[in-house]
Protein backbone atom coordinates (compact mmCIF):
# COMPACT_ATOMS: atom_id res chain seq x y z
CA UNK A 1 0.00 0.00 0.00
CA UNK A 2 1.43 3.46 -0.97
CA UNK A 3 1.93 6.04 1.75
CA UNK A 4 -1.30 7.80 2.61
CA UNK A 5 -0.58 12.03 2.66
CA UNK A 6 -3.14 12.31 5.74
CA UNK A 7 -1.23 9.71 8.12
CA UNK A 8 1.67 11.42 9.60
CA UNK A 9 3.80 8.06 10.20
CA UNK A 10 3.57 7.42 6.56
CA UNK A 11 3.81 11.12 4.87
CA UNK A 12 7.04 13.20 3.83
CA UNK A 13 8.17 16.57 4.32
CA UNK A 14 7.84 17.38 0.56
CA UNK A 15 3.96 16.23 0.53
CA UNK A 16 3.59 17.69 3.80
CA UNK A 17 4.15 21.59 3.15
CA UNK A 18 1.89 20.50 -0.43
CA UNK A 19 -0.34 19.33 1.57
CA UNK A 20 -0.57 21.85 4.37
CA UNK A 21 -3.29 19.72 6.97
CA UNK A 22 -5.54 22.43 8.94
CA UNK A 23 -6.62 19.55 11.37
CA UNK A 24 -4.66 17.24 13.16
CA UNK A 25 -6.31 13.90 14.97
CA UNK A 26 -4.37 12.64 18.05
CA UNK A 27 -5.24 8.98 18.54
CA UNK A 28 -5.10 7.78 22.02
CA UNK A 29 -5.49 4.53 23.82
CA UNK A 30 -4.66 2.81 27.11
CA UNK A 31 -2.45 -0.67 27.83
CA UNK A 32 -4.44 -2.58 29.97
CA UNK A 33 -5.74 -5.79 30.48
CA UNK A 34 -9.14 -6.57 28.25
CA UNK A 35 -10.77 -9.40 30.20
CA UNK A 36 -9.02 -12.89 29.56
CA UNK A 37 -9.38 -13.04 25.74
CA UNK A 38 -8.54 -9.59 24.29
CA UNK A 39 -5.24 -7.92 23.63
CA UNK A 40 -3.49 -5.70 25.82
CA UNK A 41 -3.64 -2.79 23.08
CA UNK A 42 -7.45 -3.08 22.19
CA UNK A 43 -7.91 0.78 23.18
CA UNK A 44 -5.03 1.36 20.62
CA UNK A 45 -5.97 -0.62 17.89
CA UNK A 46 -9.75 0.95 18.07
CA UNK A 47 -8.46 4.76 18.11
CA UNK A 48 -5.44 3.81 15.49
CA UNK A 49 -8.39 2.08 13.19
CA UNK A 50 -10.97 5.00 13.76
CA UNK A 51 -8.55 8.11 13.12
CA UNK A 52 -7.12 6.43 9.95
CA UNK A 53 -10.68 4.92 8.18
CA UNK A 54 -12.30 8.47 9.33
CA UNK A 55 -9.57 10.62 8.05
CA UNK A 56 -9.56 8.29 5.13
CA UNK A 57 -13.31 9.41 4.65
CA UNK A 58 -12.84 12.96 5.73
CA UNK A 59 -10.00 13.48 3.35
CA UNK A 60 -11.45 12.31 0.02
CA UNK A 61 -14.17 14.76 0.98
CA UNK A 62 -11.47 17.45 1.19
CA UNK A 63 -10.72 17.85 4.78
CA UNK A 64 -7.05 19.04 5.44
CA UNK A 65 -6.90 16.11 8.16
CA UNK A 66 -3.68 14.64 9.48
CA UNK A 67 -3.58 11.33 11.76
CA UNK A 68 -0.89 11.69 14.57
CA UNK A 69 0.85 8.63 16.19
CA UNK A 70 -1.21 6.90 18.55
CA UNK A 71 -0.26 7.54 22.19
CA UNK A 72 -0.36 4.02 23.92
CA UNK A 73 -0.93 4.40 28.00
CA UNK A 74 -3.98 6.10 29.55
CA UNK A 75 -5.09 6.83 32.53
CA UNK A 76 -4.91 3.30 34.89
CA UNK A 77 -4.06 4.13 38.33
CA UNK A 78 -6.56 1.25 39.19
CA UNK A 79 -5.45 -1.19 37.47
CA UNK A 80 -1.65 -1.77 38.41
CA UNK A 81 -2.25 -4.62 40.02
CA UNK A 82 -2.73 -6.46 36.65
CA UNK A 83 0.52 -7.19 35.45
CA UNK A 84 2.27 -4.98 32.27
CA UNK A 85 -0.31 -2.28 32.86
CA UNK A 86 1.05 1.02 32.23
CA UNK A 87 -0.40 4.10 33.49
CA UNK A 88 0.06 7.73 32.86
CA UNK A 89 -0.75 10.01 35.53
CA UNK A 90 -2.69 13.17 34.73
CA UNK A 91 -0.19 15.70 34.94
CA UNK A 92 1.97 13.47 32.27
CA UNK A 93 -1.22 13.62 30.10
CA UNK A 94 -1.15 17.19 30.28
CA UNK A 95 2.55 17.60 29.74
CA UNK A 96 2.24 15.53 26.02
CA UNK A 97 -0.88 17.12 25.05
CA UNK A 98 0.62 20.43 25.79
CA UNK A 99 3.40 19.75 23.97
CA UNK A 100 1.72 18.37 21.12
CA UNK A 101 -0.73 21.45 20.88
CA UNK A 102 2.17 23.89 21.07
CA UNK A 103 4.34 22.10 18.25
CA UNK A 104 1.04 21.93 15.70
CA UNK A 105 -0.20 25.46 16.75
CA UNK A 106 3.24 26.78 16.20
CA UNK A 107 2.80 25.86 12.46
CA UNK A 108 -0.29 27.27 11.61
CA UNK A 109 -2.29 23.68 12.81
CA UNK A 110 -4.97 25.46 14.90
CA UNK A 111 -7.63 22.68 15.20
CA UNK A 112 -6.92 19.32 16.87
CA UNK A 113 -8.93 16.48 17.39
CA UNK A 114 -8.32 13.90 20.52
CA UNK A 115 -9.95 10.14 19.77
CA UNK A 116 -10.13 8.76 22.73
CA UNK A 117 -10.47 4.91 23.27
CA UNK A 118 -10.43 4.68 26.72
CA UNK A 119 -12.80 5.35 29.23
CA UNK A 120 -10.08 5.98 32.30
CA UNK A 121 -8.91 9.02 30.62
CA UNK A 122 -10.25 12.24 30.99
CA UNK A 123 -9.41 14.78 28.93
CA UNK A 124 -11.85 17.94 29.71
CA UNK A 125 -9.77 19.96 32.65
CA UNK A 126 -6.44 19.45 30.44
CA UNK A 127 -8.13 20.75 27.68
CA UNK A 128 -9.39 23.41 29.65
CA UNK A 129 -5.94 24.34 30.08
CA UNK A 130 -4.03 23.70 26.62
CA UNK A 131 -6.77 25.73 24.75
CA UNK A 132 -6.14 28.77 27.25
CA UNK A 133 -2.92 28.40 26.48
CA UNK A 134 -2.26 27.79 22.65
CA UNK A 135 -5.31 29.69 21.43
CA UNK A 136 -6.35 26.38 19.33
CA UNK A 137 -9.65 25.09 19.19
CA UNK A 138 -9.47 20.96 20.70
CA UNK A 139 -12.24 18.34 20.60
CA UNK A 140 -12.35 15.74 22.54
CA UNK A 141 -14.10 12.38 20.54
CA UNK A 142 -14.78 9.67 23.06
CA UNK A 143 -15.63 7.55 19.96
CA UNK A 144 -17.79 4.92 22.75
CA UNK A 145 -20.32 7.82 23.26
CA UNK A 146 -20.76 8.69 19.65
CA UNK A 147 -24.00 6.96 18.77
CA UNK A 148 -25.92 5.83 21.53
CA UNK A 149 -28.52 4.30 18.84
CA UNK A 150 -26.22 2.54 17.13
CA UNK A 151 -25.02 0.35 20.44
CA UNK A 152 -28.59 0.17 21.61
CA UNK A 153 -28.99 -1.52 17.72
CA UNK A 154 -26.04 -3.77 17.25
CA UNK A 155 -25.23 -4.74 20.51
CA UNK A 156 -27.85 -6.80 23.14
CA UNK A 157 -25.74 -6.10 26.29
CA UNK A 158 -24.45 -2.87 27.63
CA UNK A 159 -20.65 -3.29 28.76
CA UNK A 160 -18.10 -0.72 29.36
CA UNK A 161 -14.97 -2.23 29.07
CA UNK A 162 -14.26 -5.67 27.14
CA UNK A 163 -17.75 -6.52 26.93
CA UNK A 164 -20.04 -7.24 23.75
CA UNK A 165 -19.19 -4.14 21.84
CA UNK A 166 -15.34 -4.24 22.24
CA UNK A 167 -15.00 -7.78 21.28
CA UNK A 168 -17.04 -7.35 18.26
CA UNK A 169 -14.60 -4.43 16.93
CA UNK A 170 -11.73 -6.25 17.67
CA UNK A 171 -13.08 -9.29 15.83
CA UNK A 172 -13.54 -7.43 13.15
CA UNK A 173 -9.91 -5.26 13.16
CA UNK A 174 -7.82 -8.37 15.02
CA UNK A 175 -9.63 -11.13 14.65
CA UNK A 176 -5.97 -13.56 15.30
CA UNK A 177 -5.55 -11.51 18.68
CA UNK A 178 -8.97 -12.31 19.78
CA UNK A 179 -8.94 -16.11 22.15
CA UNK A 180 -12.74 -16.50 22.38
CA UNK A 181 -12.21 -19.56 24.21
CA UNK A 182 -10.41 -17.91 26.98
CA UNK A 183 -13.35 -15.13 27.72
CA UNK A 184 -14.39 -14.44 31.28
CA UNK A 185 -18.31 -13.35 31.85
CA UNK A 186 -17.56 -10.09 32.42
CA UNK A 187 -18.95 -9.84 36.00
CA UNK A 188 -19.00 -6.30 37.89
CA UNK A 189 -19.57 -7.35 41.54
CA UNK A 190 -21.26 -4.62 43.73
CA UNK A 191 -19.65 -1.92 46.11
CA UNK A 192 -20.29 -3.07 49.76
CA UNK A 193 -20.90 0.14 50.71
CA UNK A 194 -24.41 1.30 50.22
CA UNK A 195 -25.38 4.18 48.26
CA UNK A 196 -22.15 4.97 46.30
CA UNK A 197 -23.58 4.20 43.07
CA UNK A 198 -26.20 6.54 42.93
CA UNK A 199 -26.44 9.47 40.58
CA UNK A 200 -24.11 12.58 41.30
CA UNK A 201 -21.77 10.42 43.48
CA UNK A 202 -18.66 8.56 42.16
CA UNK A 203 -15.10 6.93 43.08
CA UNK A 204 -12.74 4.84 41.47
CA UNK A 205 -13.84 1.23 40.74
CA UNK A 206 -10.66 -1.38 42.61
CA UNK A 207 -10.98 -2.56 39.06
CA UNK A 208 -9.65 -6.01 40.26
CA UNK A 209 -11.42 -6.41 43.48
CA UNK A 210 -15.26 -5.26 41.28
CA UNK A 211 -14.22 -7.10 37.93
CA UNK A 212 -12.75 -10.50 38.41
CA UNK A 213 -11.69 -11.23 35.06
CA UNK A 214 -10.45 -7.67 34.20
CA UNK A 215 -14.00 -7.38 31.77
CA UNK A 216 -16.95 -5.27 32.02
CA UNK A 217 -19.63 -6.43 30.12
CA UNK A 218 -20.33 -10.13 28.51
CA UNK A 219 -18.68 -10.43 25.40
CA UNK A 220 -20.12 -13.70 24.05
CA UNK A 221 -22.54 -12.60 21.80
CA UNK A 222 -19.88 -10.55 19.78
CA UNK A 223 -19.12 -10.79 16.12
CA UNK A 224 -17.16 -9.61 13.51
CA UNK A 225 -20.39 -8.63 12.01
CA UNK A 226 -21.57 -6.57 14.57
CA UNK A 227 -17.78 -4.97 14.98
CA UNK A 228 -17.88 -4.15 10.96
CA UNK A 229 -21.20 -2.91 11.10
CA UNK A 230 -20.19 -0.28 14.30
CA UNK A 231 -17.04 0.29 12.94
CA UNK A 232 -18.60 1.77 9.73
CA UNK A 233 -21.15 3.99 11.49
CA UNK A 234 -18.47 5.76 13.97
CA UNK A 235 -16.31 6.24 11.43
CA UNK A 236 -18.67 7.85 9.02
CA UNK A 237 -19.64 10.00 11.92
CA UNK A 238 -16.53 11.06 13.18
CA UNK A 239 -15.47 11.60 9.24
CA UNK A 240 -18.28 14.26 9.52
CA UNK A 241 -16.85 16.13 12.40
CA UNK A 242 -13.54 16.72 10.36
CA UNK A 243 -14.53 17.81 7.48
CA UNK A 244 -16.46 20.55 9.49
CA UNK A 245 -13.64 21.38 11.48
CA UNK A 246 -11.33 21.62 8.09
CA UNK A 247 -14.15 23.59 6.68
CA UNK A 248 -14.67 26.27 9.50
CA UNK A 249 -13.64 29.84 9.23
CA UNK A 250 -12.15 31.78 12.14
CA UNK A 251 -14.81 33.23 14.22
CA UNK A 252 -17.52 30.45 14.05
CA UNK A 253 -17.99 29.53 17.09
CA UNK A 254 -16.66 27.82 18.92
CA UNK A 255 -13.54 28.54 16.54
CA UNK A 256 -13.23 31.79 17.95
Amino acid sequence: MSARPFILLETNFKELREYRPNVAVLPWGATEAHNLHLPHGTDVIEATALAQQAAQIAHDSGAKVLVLPTIPFGNNEQQLDQVATISFRTSTALAILGDVARSLSSQGIDRLVVLNAHGGNEFKPIVRDVQKQTGMLIVVLNFFQMRPDALKELFEEPDDHAGEMETSLILHLRPDWVSMDQAGEGRRLPFAIEGLTQPGLWTPRPWSAVHPDTGSGNPKKASAEKGAKYFDVITQSISKILVALSQAKKGEVPYV
